[in-house]
């Protein structure tokens, strides 16, 4: 089975906990803090393996959580960053955040890597506390969470030449008979439901990837039949071969059919009209191909998209269409340079600051903070240590949180709670 686009959770490790201990050697008094920092948390990072062609893979593991860093050690010991997680993918692959659409990476070379999650850094140990006001510490923080998200994966298949046309025009056939290229036939609609890759060379020694993509109808741009599932793969070919059946043996005007495809693929996203064309008129050994390829040619008018009639049955004018596509390949930049350069291009977005804590009320009428600041305070806080939970308080105050529930009307006495803790307001 072809999987070309899943659903998939990832969770970066959390930073490993900073430790609060002092020294107690012998002849060594009032030794001090000796608590060392968490170590950093696995990354999740995807990785390009070539010989990867599907994101099957994805269908039956769609959680990944990297390790998380070894907490803090005595005697000043940082703990242990933890190992990335690599995921690996196939090329084509392009990685998307589903709460903001954003892309995160787009993959397209052998070993390329890109970081989807990062782990989170270590907590620090009381060592890091320590001034000459306090120079003990009872305080140390834990791990930074690391980064979690529900991201969208998708690929797009890379090849220079894509197939398109109607179901059961001959794609397949087209492929099967001049490359090494094995896809299913029959001579019923949508026979190819997954694109199919064959290696085409001419006989003048030059290759190219030939990918028969999966049969476009009228709506494809708008989801109908396998629709967007077509369309993303069409993006990434070089040169569009636009496969027609001359012969009309399903009762279609092969004109209108030229029509249909091309408005499909007109409203895709990117309008996919703007790749180098060349039209392939198929059966021609059929009744009557010759008098409708007349009749294209009239309705088509004084355009320069080449038109090369081939018959894949009798094997007639492959070469002529073989050399022609090599030709047009030759002459326009290889599809990679274009990822290349984009990827090395930085751009930045603008993203409103996010306020560091809100405020709403549960119907108990308990005040609750939340926010992505606010909260990752909290989890980074040991309160199991006075110290802690003093130093938490005065980070809150710092943020404007004791002013904003007094003007939302807390009491003393009133309950506040942060995820599920509970605190109570004091004046």
């Amino acid at each position: 089975m072809f999987v070309d686009q899943v659903n998939v959770y990832v969770k970066a490790g959390d930073g490993g906990n900073g430790l609060a201990s002092f020294r107690r050697e012998k002849y060594i008094p009032f030794g001090g803090p000796a608590g060392g920092d968490g170590g950093r948390g696995g990354d999740i990072i995807f990785e390009v393996d070539e010989g990867l062609h599907t994101l099957m893979d994805f269908r039956y593991k769609k959680h990944f959580k990297a390790k998380r860093g070894e907490n803090g050690l005595s005697k000043g010991q940082h703990g242990k960053n933890a190992e990335p997680l690599i995921v690996k993918v196939p090329a084509g692959t392009t990685v998307i955040d589903e709460d903001t659409e954003e892309v995160i990476a787009d993959l397209t070379e052998h070993n390329q890597q890109a970081t989807i999650a990062e782990g989170g850094r270590g907590g620090r140990g009381n060592i890091r506390f320590a001034t000459p006001r306090n120079p003990a510490p009872d305080l140390a923080e834990n791990g930074e969470p690391g980064i979690e998200r529900n991201i969208k994966v998708e690929l797009k298949v890379i090849a220079d030449v894509g197939l398109v046309g109607f179901p059961s025009v001959g794609k397949s056939t087209l492929l099967s008979v001049i490359s090494a290229a094995k896809p299913k036939i029959a001579e019923y609609h949508f026979t190819t439901l997954a694109p199919n890759l064959g290696v085409v060379e001419t006989k003048d020694q030059r290759n190219f990837v030939m990918a028969d993509l999966p049969g476009l109808i009228e709506g494809a741009s708008e989801g109908v039949g396998l629709g967007l599932q077509f369309l993303r793969h069409v993006e990434r070919t070089r040169i569009i071969v636009h496969v027609i059946d001359m012969a009309a043996t399903e009762g279609r005007n092969p004109y209108e059919d030229y029509l249909s495809i091309n408005q499909e693929l007109k409203q895709y996203e990117m309008d996919l009209t703007k790749k180098p064309q060349i039209i392939v008129a198929n059966k021609m050994d059929m009744p009557e191909a010759e008098e409708h390829l007349a009749a294209f040619k009239k309705a088509l008018g004084h355009s320069d998209i080449p038109i090369y009639p081939i018959s894949t049955l009798t094997r007639t004018g492959l070469d002529d269409l073989l050399y022609a596509i090599a030709d047009q390949l030759d002459a326009i930049p290889q599809i990679e340079e274009y990822f290349e350069q984009t990827e090395e291009t930085v751009v930045y977005r603008h993203h409103e600051e996010e306020k560091a804590f809100q405020i709403t009320r549960d119907p108990d009428k308990a005040f609750v903070l939340y926010g992505e600041k606010i909260e990752k305070l909290f989890k980074m806080t040991d309160l199991t240590r006075d110290e802690g939970a003093q130093r938490f308080a005065r980070q809150l105050r710092g943020l404007g949180v004791d002013k904003a529930l007094r003007e939302r009307g807390a009491k003393d006495g009133d309950t506040v709670r942060i995820l599920d803790y509970e605190f109570e307001f004091l004046e």
